[in-house]
């Protein structure tokens, strides 16, 4: 276990907790998790009228004493959700330890999947898909998916949307992707709404879990600054002023604005997470945007 990224005292309080798809879901191996398809769980569904050739171990004896009516009992089949988690590994994720809490939201929507017995996958993504941890199944998997994102760290420069565009064929299972990233793209949120419509393209039903750190958010600099791009490397100077920072604060509110916009159009679901909040705060915080529940 590392126990730096999640702390024991959370895998309990994740294990209870699964997420729900809007989609019905079909899988490859027999789950949990319901798809709206009649199979062979042990949740029961529906009777239907006994035709030759059917199960009998699902006939209902006492319906048949009650009505003198053969009839079966039918099942809903459950099968498992493939869950895709993105990381963006670009340079401004160094910023105000917004990598950390990403690994850290990855690691326990990871968890919580792994534990309802659903399929994880994560994708690195700096100006191309980095890295890839194969699909893992189980909960003792998750030591896998540990150690996958400890050891992962921020490149110099990138660029995520174009990491995406790059995914290809990628995932080839439908599922739901999972976006942690800071969202700030040179292109705005109508570039992401681009990547949402390809991820959705894909299969996928996305959750956008956007990293900001309080200083991005509220920065405190007066006096004449010289202000650098992480990832492109240019720079810009600036006279920090209060009517500066207004226009700041003005611009940052529109963005986010208009990224709620963009994802609520696509029916996409979108939360924002601070990276300087306490661990289950945010944690808990996404999982509730995101529509998890308990079990």
């Amino acid at each position: 276990m590392t126990p730096s990224l999640l702390p024991p005292s959370i895998l309990p309080k994740l294990e209870r907790l699964s997420v729900r798809s809007g989609r019905h879901v079909r899988g490859t191996t027999q789950g949990k998790r319901r798809s709206g398809q009649l199979g062979a769980s042990l949740e029961f569904a529906d009777y239907r009228e006994y035709t030759p050739g059917d199960d009998i171990r699902r006939f209902d004896w006492g319906v048949y004493r009650r009505t003198g009516r053969p009839f079966i009992r039918q099942y809903w089949d459950e099968q498992e959700l493939t869950l895709s988690l993105y990381l963006d590994i670009t340079a401004s994720m160094n910023f105000g330890d917004k990598l950390d809490m990403a690994k850290k939201l990855a690691a326990a929507v990871g968890y919580m999947a792994l534990s309802s017995e659903d399929k994880v996958q994560a994708v690195l993504l700096g100006d191309r898909p980095l890295d890839k941890l194969p699909s893992l199944r189980g909960k003792a998997a998750s030591l896998l998916l540990f150690a996958f994102l400890q050891e992962t760290s921020a490149i110099t420069g990138g660029n995520v949307a174009e990491a995406i565009r790059q995914l290809q064929v990628r995932p080839r299972e439908k599922g739901m992707a999972w976006i942690f990233s800071d969202c700030w793209l040179e292109g705005g949120p109508e570039q992401m709404r681009a990547l949402l419509v390809r991820l959705m393209a894909m299969g996928q039903e996305p959750v956008l879990v956007q990293i900001v750190s309080g200083e991005e958010l509220a920065p405190g600099y007066n006096g004449d600054l010289r202000l650098i791009d992480s990832e492109l490397g240019s720079g810009k100077e600036v006279a920090m002023s209060s009517k500066v920072l207004k226009a700041y604060f003005r611009e940052v509110e529109q963005y986010t604005h208009e990224l709620k916009e963009v994802c609520a159009g696509l029916g996409a679901r979108y939360i924002q997470i601070r990276s300087d909040w306490p661990l289950e705060k945010a944690v808990f915080t996404m999982l509730r945007g995101a529509g998890a529940s308990g079990s």
